[in-house]
């Protein structure tokens, strides 16, 4: 089962649930999925074409953007921070989707500038189809993680979701190494 917002695992029934770092309950066990995140700010080549590329958040204001509607109906302030200062936005437009597929598949096509999480993005940049903006105004959150409950048993199949997360970790940090040589 999947839902945006957030859950009671416990009172729920739930054997674990999966959370941005912050949002964890201090009483549970965290198992860092992906330790860091990062959103972005992306456009496509031809939405770009002679339009003048933002340099500041402010900027957005004079762009089409593509919003994204969260479960809660709200519509997702894009969050900027640079050198301690940080701004919200209210990214201007008139498509507003729900998911992320979704947004990075209308900001390839031109509809606008898109603000998403970057691993998402990197395969369309590494092809060219989108391009990167405001970098320094977006650096990296505490991520993702798997959390439960520790005051009782992990079932075996938790336990082996644990350990598989940790597996892929130490091959990330092998391979890091091996690259780095």
């Amino acid at each position: 089962m999947t839902e945006s917002a957030l859950v009671d695992i416990t009172g729920q029934g739930f054997d674990a649930g999966a959370r941005l770092a912050d949002a964890i309950p201090p009483d549970m066990i965290a198992v860092p999925i992906f330790p860091q995140l990062r959103m972005i700010v992306v456009g496509a080549p031809a939405y770009l074409a002679g339009r003048r590329a933002p340099i500041v958040p402010a900027d957005l204001l004079d762009h089409r953007c593509i919003g994204m509607r969260l479960s809660s109906g709200r519509l997702y302030r894009w969050e900027f921070e640079r050198h301690g200062e940080a701004t919200l936005i209210d990214a201007p437009g008139n498509l507003v989707l729900d998911a992320t597929d979704l947004i990075l598949d209308a900001a390839v096509d031109g509809a606008g500038l898109a603000y998403v999480e970057e691993r998402g993005a990197l395969p369309h940049i590494a092809a060219g189809r989108l391009v990167p903006l405001l970098d320094e105004w977006t650096p990296p959150f505490a991520g993702l993680s798997l959390y439960f409950a520790g005051r009782r048993h992990i079932p075996r199949k938790l336990q082996a979701l644990i350990d598989l997360i940790r597996e892929g970790h130490k091959r990330s940090e092998d391979l890091t190494g091996v690259i780095l040589r």
